[in-house]
């Protein structure tokens, strides 16, 4: 035939089963398989040949599917020129990427086989040249002709996390849906094409306290109140499969550690309902009577707790003040006390919270009532005499034992012991 001015040499693409292979594929029966590529061609710039398809002008490629492990070597495709007439007076040449050692031609037919096990995480394409001389001269006969071999992806890795370990913490008692944390995984397989790179993340622990989104990973509170004081600390894992979650599809797991952090949901609350302190007559202004302590599970600011006396008899006579390193209350005398004028008082205690989350007002009252009963004890006091001072007359002549005066003194406590004079 004429030889034309266009490039006539035609590629013979391989079907090699696009989304999956078989080992048992052999050079025979792809050399059945090959339809050839009779498309309208033209010149492109400079020369290169160009073939029509309806997104545009594109190169010519091949296909070569990745990880081939079978015993003989891939037919890649083959060069034809139209003035092959099968004398075997054209000779095939190869060169450029991998030309003579990953993909080497048979001259006489123009088939390209890959010789080695091809990775297209490694490298995704090869750019070659073919060329048709004459055997004899090396004359050639057709214009180089570029093209590119494509590494065709198969599913051989796994989707990975970005991280080994998440942590993240959410408040207690979050709405469900609350989003928590993100977490990513990466697939190197081709994402372009087939599902080898279409991650789907689900939840294989932590249910039912968490879900997460199939397709952004993000994780979600999933049941409503959690409560801190119940659980703090929960272990979860996600996965991540390619094949879009479907059965065959690789995948890979990461854990996340999820803390409930605190919020002011519980009141304090006294252990007791009365306690019982006593207090020394004797005792000066300042001093201190006894402790009251009101328990709140919270943690932090949403724990603190302050005291005041809200009623009692005893009003006018005690304060309280609160110890906030022991979160205790502490009762203290105010003024003086008098075993014989009063003998016993009572102290209505409030404990309250000191900061209040208004969304939690409804778990209130955020406070708490206790009833202290304080016993004055007595003190041994000296005795007291009558008068501040007496006097008495004698006679000078007085004889030794005459009564000259009495005094009287009384001991103010309560026993009122037996006075000696001295």
């Amino acid at each position: 035939p004429k030889m034309k001015e266009d490039n006539c040499l035609h590629a013979a693409l391989i079907c090699l089963g696009m989304l999956y292979y078989s080992h048992a594929i052999t050079t025979e029966k792809l050399n059945h398989t090959r339809p050839s590529l009779h498309g309208h061609h033209e010149k492109g710039k400079e020369g290169q040949v160009l073939h029509r398809s309806k997104r545009g002008w594109v190169w010519n490629q091949f296909f070569v599917i990745e990880e081939y492990t079978g015993p003989d070597p891939v037919l890649v495709g083959r060069l034809h020129s139209d003035i092959d007439s099968g004398d075997g007076n054209i000779k095939y040449i190869l060169s450029g990427e991998g030309a003579g050692i990953i993909f080497v031609i048979d001259d006489k037919s123009g088939n390209i086989h890959a010789t080695k096990t091809l990775d297209r995480e490694e490298r995704a394409q090869y750019t070659l040249t073919a060329q048709a001389v004459d055997r004899n001269t090396n004359r050639p006969l057709e214009p180089p002709s570029e093209f590119i071999v494509k590494v065709q992806d198969i599913n051989d890795n796994p989707p990975e996390f970005l991280h080994e370990n998440y942590h993240a913490n959410v408040p207690e008692r979050s709405n469900v849906g609350t989003s928590v944390i993100q977490v990513t995984a990466s697939d190197a397989d081709d994402p372009t094409y087939g599902n080898s790179a279409k991650l789907v993340y689900s939840i294989l622990e932590g249910q039912p306290y968490f879900s997460v989104e199939a397709q952004t990973g993000i994780i979600r509170t999933a049941l409503p109140n959690m409560d801190r004081e119940a659980k703090e600390e929960y272990h979860v894992v996600i996965q991540a499969k390619d094949m879009g979650g479907h059965m065959g599809g690789l995948s890979g797991t990461t854990k996340v550690t999820i803390t409930l952090t605190d919020v002011n949901d519980n009141p304090p609350k006294f252990p007791q309902s009365v306690y019982q302190m006593s207090v020394s007559e004797a005792a000066v202004p300042g001093e201190e009577v006894g402790r009251v302590k009101a328990k709140d599970p919270d943690i932090g600011e949403n724990g603190l707790v302050a005291y005041s006396i809200i009623d009692g008899d005893g009003m006018d006579m005690f304060e309280i003040t609160t110890d906030y390193e022991t979160q205790e209350g502490v009762v203290k005398l105010k003024k003086r006390l008098d075993f014989e004028t009063k003998k016993s008082y009572s102290l209505k205690v409030e404990a309250a919270n000191v900061h209040i989350d208004p969304k939690f007002i409804s778990n209130g009252p955020f406070k708490d009532t206790v009833t202290v009963k304080i016993s004055v004890e007595d003190a041994d006091e000296p005795p007291v005499f009558l008068k501040p001072s007496y006097i008495f007359e004698v006679q000078e002549n007085a004889a030794s034992g005459t009564v000259v005066g009495k005094v009287h003194a009384k001991d103010p406590d309560a026993a009122n012991s037996a006075i000696r004079y001295a």
